[in-house]
């Protein structure tokens, strides 16, 4: 499969990404919390979702609010606040899940999603570079 749409593109690259994404994050859950892999599993799936249900969400909402600036363009003051805007609103989202469904304390939670904040960063790049190597650049950057 080779998707040459923008759109078919977004959606083969999101869906990858948060298949391979449950895959990795799921059984380090479980180590680290000592619990059964198959409801790490479960809730790597759930924090998936919500993750991409979150970007929906913030990117219209950020969207929204950026087309009300009088100055156009993404600034780096832009770009770290939509980053700020978004992690932070996952992290609302995400620890309190984590720490219920894993059975710990909050502050263990918010370690944990820092631990994988870090992953995330590391992974994003790696699997964008990947992607890109596999499917091609995308029209927009080609």
């Amino acid at each position: 499969m080779h998707p040459q749409h923008p759109r078919t593109r977004r959606i083969v690259q999101a869906l990858l990404y948060e298949a391979i994404a449950v895959a990795v994050v799921g059984p380090l859950l479980s180590l680290a919390f000592e619990q059964q892999a198959g409801s790490t599993l479960a809730l790597a799936l759930l924090m998936s979702s919500i993750a991409l249900g979150w970007s929906y969400l913030f990117n219209s909402w950020f969207e929204r609010w950026e087309a009300r600036q009088a100055r156009r363009g993404r600034s780096v003051w832009r770009r770290l606040a939509h980053g700020i805007g978004f992690e932070g609103g996952l992290v609302l989202w995400l620890v309190p899940i984590m720490a219920w469904w894993l059975q710990t304390s909050l502050w263990n939670a918010l370690l944990a999603d820092l631990v994988l904040l870090a992953f995330f960063f590391v992974y994003s790049i790696a699997f964008t570079w990947g992607f890109d190597k596999v499917f091609g650049l995308p029209a927009s950057a080609a």
